[in-house]
């Protein structure tokens, strides 16, 4: 009777938070749906296109033209809603809140995977709830983009990784099974990699994470064969998926592309690199990327925008002003103009390595982690001088504080959760994936948007619920 009682306050549970996170999710939904921002209009466009006319593109000098711009799997995601509801965002914005609470019950699953057996229940209600009431990842429901999908994704594939030796005590003498087909667990895992890949192509960091995690353990040449198959699985589940892609691009292209172009530049299009490397010595505070980067041969950019931190001298500065001078009068980054871009950066980072290699993606991860996330929100996200803005705006201020305090306190959650469950199979395979992915995204990433560690939240949130299990 006790076990019965316990099971069905349990279930009543889980009903509850689930019926949070629905009523959460629904009220971004219906009050802050998104549809207009960054790729979202290109992503209904490449489905609709997809579906209606047969074809993967949009329309170049008037002639619907294929395109490899973008991977295919959330344009596909959004053409099967499409074929059912029409090209309605609303109805795709209710699937993504379905998916979400999935991802929820993921999360859950993890978590319990990095608790003892006495207090698994606990911690995977935990798990549920943190995941349910998450606002970060519930505001992006009623966005017209990838995050979603690739969280659930990236949740899967964690759980999946967690049923191979991660989820338990690395065994140096156990073999690694090829047998079992698709249902091989490193196989699959790579698999679930391998689709999400077809979504955002950063995916398969979650494989690099797992690769750092074993090759620590393995590092013994008598285990080197064991390392070599466990990649082998991994990589041949991951390319599986992505051989139908690069065979329409082989085909319809003649382009040999496996994902999409990492500028997503039309074929003969000029990429301004030189002007990235200018900005990687510098730009770190995701405000002065809507000032800069997505400017960028649409609108002026303004010298008395950029920070001090943009220049070294006087003497700089004006060669900077000249600069931007010449891209104001076209508005265009040619090749001159991206030569004289990528000098200055070279320059820059000649006097001060540490600053463009150390100090700029250190402060870029601080973006990453501790901002407000409010970009999607009709809210400023200003908090300072905190007289003026109390004064001016008080929701947009209790709002922004608000978030800022939910952001840190799953973070701290999880920094205790992480040091509780520090010798729990599994906990290094999450803090691996949590440094892998910041460092991709503050190294190789011009733009230090917050949305990128979405993705690193499944982890987060496993970790956060550790801390409910208390010193079992």
């Amino acid at each position: 009777m006790v076990s019965i009682t316990q099971h069905t306050k349990m279930l009543v549970n889980a009903g509850l938070a689930v019926s949070a996170g629905l009523a959460l999710r629904v009220l971004f939904v219906l009050k802050f749906p998104v549809t207009d921002s960054g790729d979202a209009p290109f992503y209904m466009e490449l489905a609709w296109n997809w579906l209606k006319n047969g074809v993967y593109g949009f329309p170049v000098n008037g002639h619907l033209t294929p395109v490899d711009m973008r991977v295919p799997g959330y344009p596909a995601f959004l053409a099967a809603v499409f074929a059912f509801a029409g090209n309605s965002p609303r109805a795709v914005m209710l699937a993504q809140v379905v998916l979400d609470l999935a991802t929820c019950f993921l999360i859950a699953l993890i978590a319990g995977r990095l608790a003892p057996e006495i207090s698994r229940r606990r911690v995977m209600l935990a798990g549920l709830w943190l995941a349910a009431l998450c606002p970060f990842t519930a505001n992006y429901t009623a966005v017209v983009l990838t995050e979603t999908l690739t969280i659930f994704l990236t949740a899967l594939a964690i759980l999946v990784l967690l049923e191979t030796d991660f989820g338990k005590k690395i065994d140096l003498s156990r073999r690694v099974n090829f047998g079992k087909g698709l249902l091989n667990p490193w196989l699959l895992a790579g698999i679930v990699v391998g689709f999400g890949t077809l979504v955002r192509p950063e995916t398969p960091l979650v494989l690099l994470a797992a690769g750092l995690v074993l090759a620590t353990e393995w590092w013994r040449p008598v285990n080197w064969a064991k390392l070599f198959r466990t990649g082998l699985l991994l990589a041949a589940g991951t390319i599986l998926p992505l051989i139908p892609w690069a065979a329409r691009n082989w085909n319809t292209l003649h382009d040999l592309q496996f994902l999409a172009p990492r500028y997503s530049e039309l074929p003969g299009e000029y990429t301004p690199l030189g002007f990235n490397d200018w900005t990687n010595t510098w730009l770190w505070h995701f405000r002065d990327v809507y000032l800069t980067q997505w400017k960028l041969n649409e609108e002026e950019i303004s010298l008395d925008d950029l920070p001090a931190s943009a220049f070294d001298s006087a003497e700089e500065r004006a060669r900077v002003s000249d600069l931007l001078d010449q891209y104001n009068e076209e508005l265009t980054v040619g090749p001159a103009l991206d030569q004289q871009f990528r000098e200055l950066a070279r320059e820059r980072t000649q006097r001060h390595p540490l600053r463009t290699h150390l100090r700029v993606p250190f402060l870029r991860s601080l973006t990453l982690w501790f901002t407000p996330r409010i970009e999607l929100l009709p809210y400023s996200g200003h908090l300072w001088p905190v007289g003026v803005e109390w004064e001016d705006d008080r929701p947009d201020f209790l709002l922004t504080l608000s978030l800022i305090f939910a952001n840190v306190g799953y973070l701290g959650l999880a920094l205790a959760g992480a040091w509780m469950a520090r010798r729990q199979p599994g906990t290094a395979l999450l803090i691996a994936f949590l440094i892998v992915r910041t460092a991709f995204f503050t190294t190789f990433v011009e733009t230090p948007e917050p949305r990128y560690v979405l993705e690193c939240f499944p982890a987060v949130i496993a970790l956060a619920a550790r801390v409910f299990a208390g010193r079992n």
